[in-house]
């Protein structure tokens, strides 16, 4: 039996080609889980944050609702306080005069109340704004947590798709969510000013 030189050139070279084809695609496994799992650590430690936020945004909530009743209950006790003023100065101008003196004294202690309960007032109409306040700024990075992760979601999505068809651009196109998604992830743990406004409303 005769063996071709030729032949068995071309095989080793399909050989050498395959095993070099089987070293690129085990490196891009390597790469896509290395990907994944950093982007599910860091998924993970955002999700832990956002959480917090939602919580704080609950009570934020609640808090501006119990100060919101808080003030109209005030607002009612002032009402009433001055209205039974303005019904004692009335009957006082016909009291005689021996009643005056206590008609005065009533009317300087509703005259105080209602005083009061303007002042109780306006204090919980401040906690009440300081609370939406609060809200809206917990809400801001509720939004970026959430945009982070939506990305990194629609990203882990393309590398399972690399994974499968061994495609190295399909990783390649993968960084642009994961990028945009650490980023909005790391500006929502670090407090950052990045909110892509016309994003969060038409997602909203």
């Amino acid at each position: 039996m005769e063996i071709d030189p030729m032949e068995t050139v071309e095989q080793l070279t399909e050989e050498q080609e395959e095993n070099k084809q089987h070293r690129a695609n085990q490196h891009l496994n390597i790469l896509v889980a290395i990907t994944v799992a950093l982007l599910a650590t860091f998924m993970g430690i955002c999700k832990v944050k956002d959480d917090n936020i939602v919580q704080a945004m609950q009570q934020s909530q609640a808090n501006k609702i119990d100060h919101w009743a808080f003030y109209q209950a005030r607002n009612i006790r002032e009402e009433v306080a001055k209205a039974t003023e303005l019904q004692l100065r009335l009957a006082s101008k016909n009291a005689p005069a021996e009643q005056q003196a206590d008609y005065l004294a009533a009317i300087d202690t509703y005259n105080k109340l209602a005083k009061e309960q303007r002042e109780k007032k306006e204090e919980l109409k401040k906690q009440a704004e300081q609370d939406q306040v609060d809200y809206d700024n917990a809400n801001y990075k509720d939004d970026q947590f959430d945009l982070s992760d939506a990305l990194l979601a629609i990203a882990i999505s393309l590398l399972a798709v690399t994974a499968l068809t061994k495609q190295k651009w399909l990783y390649y196109l993968s960084l642009v969510p994961t990028g945009f998604g650490v980023l909005m992830g790391v500006a929502g743990l670090l407090g950052l000013h990045i909110h892509p406004d016309a994003l969060v409303a038409m997602l909203s």
